[in-house]
């Protein structure tokens, strides 16, 4: 913890002892979904943030990498640094060439910043429509920054839950870059899994074959729990099967603004092939996919 922020009250603190998974992820594995928080002092978290975390930096990140078993990152930006995306690119600086990542940018943001954002490793944007945890804006702020990094070859990263999707299609549909949605939407997983919410999402991924998923995050979803999140399993499985080729995993480390239990990491890691149930599919999930999305150039 830095001497400078104070974490929430009720913050849990990433595992302090992740297991050794039993699965073990194929050569080139990319951990598509993880982020830093600070170190707070160094990188000071924003004022208008609606949370403050445990410190969680990239020295413990690439820790965790490599004895997962992974290769290769992408580091999203954290809400509670807003658009300040220092700490998100010292991470990407140190990596050396083994992370890419994904910013928060504003309207003002200059085209030398975008360069500058690129050439760090940047390839894509978020965009985040959960109410909790920002304030989110009308559909014609985000059009604006999509004609900002559609040039550069960048894609949208988009956070909203299930009960958003319908508000949202029309933005989501028409965006002319690829679109990749966090955790499935976070579906209802106490509904059936051929019920018709679910099938909504299957929909806007069938319908546009610029929609990416990424099936991660049991341990938000789940109503069972950990370790197995049996019940996260069956809609994860379905993505992954009828979407081969347009599907990412990612542990969501440091697991922010979980309240109910912090989740081993290894045994997220170890629910991989009930998901991706063949050698073939998770090599699409853990190494095709990512590296065709983030290391394309």
């Amino acid at each position: 913890m830095s001497s400078t922020f104070t974490p929430d009250a009720d913050w849990l603190a990433y595992h302090p002892n992740p297991s050794k998974p039993r699965f073990q992820p194929p050569a080139g594995a990319v951990d598509a979904h993880c982020h830093v928080f600070g170190p707070g002092a160094q990188f000071p978290y924003a004022p208008e943030r609606k949370y403050t975390p445990i410190d969680a930096g990239k020295d413990e990140l690439f820790a965790l990498r490599d004895f997962l078993g992974f290769d290769r990152n992408v580091v999203v930006q954290a809400t509670c640094h807003g658009a300040d995306n220092t700490a998100m690119l010292d991470a990407l600086v140190a990596a050396d060439g083994r992370a890419r990542g994904v910013a928060t940018i504003r309207p003002s943001i200059s085209q030398a910043e975008l360069d500058d954002l690129h050439a760090a490793g940047v390839r894509g944007v978020r965009f985040n429509f959960v109410k909790r945890l920002v304030d989110p804006k009308p559909d014609a702020y985000y059009r604006s920054l999509v004609d900002r990094i559609a040039p550069l070859g960048w894609h949208v990263v988009v956070y909203f839950e299930a009960a958003d999707l319908a508000e949202r299609w029309g933005l989501f549909t028409s965006l002319p870059v690829d679109v990749v949605v966090d955790h499935m939407g976070r579906p209802d997983v106490s509904k059936p899994v051929d019920g018709p919410e679910f099938a909504q999402f299957l929909r806007f991924m069938d319908d546009n074959p610029t929609v990416w998923s990424k099936v991660s995050c049991p341990e938000r979803i789940s109503v069972t729990g950990p370790p197995e999140y049996l019940d996260v399993r069956p809609f994860a499985r379905t993505v992954v099967e009828r979407f081969p080729d347009r599907v990412l995993w990612g542990t969501d480390w440091p697991h922010p603004n979980m309240k109910a239990h912090m989740p081993d990491d290894g045994a997220l890691v170890d629910v991989i092939p009930h998901i991706a149930t063949t050698a073939h599919l998770q090599q699409s999930l853990l190494v095709d996919n990512p590296n065709r999305l983030y290391w394309k150039d």
